[in-house]
């Protein structure tokens, strides 16, 4: 833990009536949502395939399918720097909390917290560092010690007093599969998060995630018809509940139905090999739609403004703390 900068901690309560913070990246998930003419309907639409989608998954006990509904909470963590100027705050990242209302019973359940991951650092690492050293190299090139940075923070954030005195377990990211890989179906099978698929290799993002201190595997709940990546530290299978795996699901299911329809709202299950793609004209749209071309250009943006507000103007600092070379971090 640095004496030179500090961790911060406040929520957002992520419902019909939600409103992007000014530090939010814009090409978040929930952020997406949240704008236009249309955002308190597009809104409404995701919390209600949320909620259905749960109760899917949770059948026991529950015969009209309308016993959970699920709380969200938007975890948005600033990094704060002991030095007096500017830049000295600067939003390191936002994830999901979650918390699964018993309608039956009253009880609440807490959720696992991370789910959606937003973090501008990884802008900056994917927008601006990866296309700066390809483009000097002249073909695709991945930088000396990549994501290491972004890494050492999250596993530091963890760690930290703000985090524990908060959370009682680790997270659990959960996103698309990557279109640039094949999964294979194999024989495991889980009651609540489903078939197993697995892969030859790692994809960048399984790497950058890596040095996050996640591990990853990859799963098909029921009546799903793509696996889904769970990045985690532990044991994914036995370190959390029945009900916590499946608000995970269908959070991060619901936002990708909708942000990746291509795969997950197809017409069709995965196949036993399974080759993600975002070209397959088989699938249904949800009522929620969004500009993708918008979110990339957006990324590019919000890299920059990490690179003038965060890297430099702390990345002398950030490599000593991080054992990095400066140049790696610039």
């Amino acid at each position: 833990m640095s004496t030179d900068f500090t961790y911060r901690i406040s929520t957002t309560r992520f419902d019909e009536d939600y409103s992007p913070s000014e530090s939010s990246r814009a090409t978040t998930n929930f952020a997406n949502l949240a704008r236009g003419d249309d955002r308190r309907e597009n809104l409404r639409s995701a919390l209600t395939m949320i909620d259905r989608r749960f109760n899917d998954l949770a059948r026991w006990d529950n015969p009209e399918g309308d016993r959970y509904t699920l709380e969200l909470d938007i975890v948005s963590v600033d990094v704060e720097f002991a030095a007096s100027g500017d830049d000295q705050r600067f939003p390191l990242l936002e994830v999901l909390d979650l918390v699964i209302v018993d309608r039956t019973t009253g009880v609440r359940h807490h959720g696992i917290v991370g789910n959606n991951f937003s973090s501008y650092l990884r802008d900056f690492d994917f927008s601006v560092l990866l296309p700066a050293a390809s483009a000097a190299a002249g073909s695709f090139t991945v930088p000396d010690d990549f994501g290491a940075l972004h890494g050492k923070l999250f596993q530091d954030f963890l760690e930290s007093a703000a985090y524990r005195k908060r959370f009682t377990v680790s997270p659990v990211i959960c996103i698309s599969v990557s279109t640039s890989k094949t999964y294979r179906r194999t024989d495991n099978h889980h009651p609540v998060l489903g078939v197993e698929y697995a892969q030859d290799d790692y994809s960048l993002t399984d790497e950058y995630f890596g040095k996050m201190g996640l591990q990853v595997r990859y799963f098909m709940p029921a009546g799903s018809v793509a696996p889904l990546a769970f990045y985690f530290r532990g044991d994914l299978l036995n370190d959390y509940s029945n009900l916590q795996l499946i608000g995970t699901i269908s959070t991060m299911e619901t936002f990708q139905k909708i942000y990746r329809p291509e795969i997950y709202n197809a017409n069709a299950a995965a196949a036993h090999v399974f080759r993600p793609t975002l070209d397959s004209g088989d699938f249904s749209r949800t009522r929620v739609d969004y500009d993708r071309e918008e979110r990339s250009r957006l990324a590019v943006t919000q890299g920059k403004y990490t690179e003038e507000h965060f890297v430099k103007p702390h990345g002398e600092l950030l490599a000593r703390w991080a054992g990095l070379s400066p140049a790696l971090v610039h």
